[in-house]
């Protein structure tokens, strides 16, 4: 991935920062995206102190006047813009009986919407170029329904659907898009949850153990490289065998 330029949303912690440094170690340029500015100026000064050329956007992925704008300023900078990865995301669980519009609305505007804003924000100057990597993040969830997260399950099965209409649409300029659908993995927001909940998820799973989330972005590192050139439309699911 040497010279290729890679803008990953939800840079600062968790599954974002682990494929900035997986795309980093692979060669690539960073433009890490987040609102958490100290926790995402720690991962940028993280990939400097290796040698490798990266920066930090605060910019709200709902926004799609500041997305454009920070894609554009991304395009001045470096020339170009290889690689997106749309992996912010947030949760705001409930049972669906009780869940209000608010936590129905922040869930959808962040996952669903900010990958809409996000993918369009990048494909212009993708199209001029014609070569780009779209990476979408997704979730089990979104495939087989969670109870608790109807919010949650919605916006990334919109993902899904989202991902296959713009591989279609953008195929014929060299774009492709794809979405790895992780399953429980060992990050902030699963920690978060009650230990009861995820010691009980771990028998049905048939690894045994939660995912780690340098293992979800190896998986996005191979989708945003050359090798996955054949590769579009398509969900990579990473979930140690739970959907089994």
């Amino acid at each position: 991935m040497k010279g290729r330029v890679a803008i990953v949303t939800g840079a600062a912690r968790g599954i974002g920062r682990e494929i900035c440094l997986k795309l980093a170690g692979r060669g690539a340029d960073i433009v890490g995206v987040d609102l958490l500015e100290e926790e995402l100026a720690q991962t940028v000064k993280e990939l400097k102190d290796k040698g490798i050329k990266a920066t930090g956007k605060s910019t709200n992925v709902t926004d799609a006047g500041a997305m454009k704008e920070m894609v554009k300023g991304v395009v001045e900078k470096f020339g170009k813009v290889d690689i997106m990865v749309n992996n912010a995301g947030i949760t705001r669980d409930g049972l669906l009986l009780t869940m209000d519009e608010k936590q129905w609305d922040q869930v959808i505007n962040v996952n669903l919407k900010g990958v809409f804003i996000g993918i369009q924000a990048v494909s212009r100057p993708m199209m001029r170029a014609k070569y780009g990597r779209i990476v979408n993040m997704a979730s089990v969830s979104g495939v087989m329904g969670n109870p608790g997260q109807a919010n949650y399950a919605a916006s990334k099965a919109g993902v899904i659907g989202l991902t296959k209409t713009a591989a279609k649409e953008l195929g014929r300029k060299n774009i492709t898009v794809n979405a790895v659908a992780p399953g429980f993995i060992d990050t902030e927001m699963t920690r978060a949850l009650p230990e009861r909940l995820t010691e009980a998820v771990k028998p049905l799973i048939a690894l045994r153990r939660l995912g780690e989330a340098e293992e979800v972005a190896s998986v996005v590192a191979f989708l945003a490289s050359d090798e996955a050139s054949y590769i579009t439309g398509q969900v990579l699911i990473v979930d140690g065998g739970l959907r089994m």
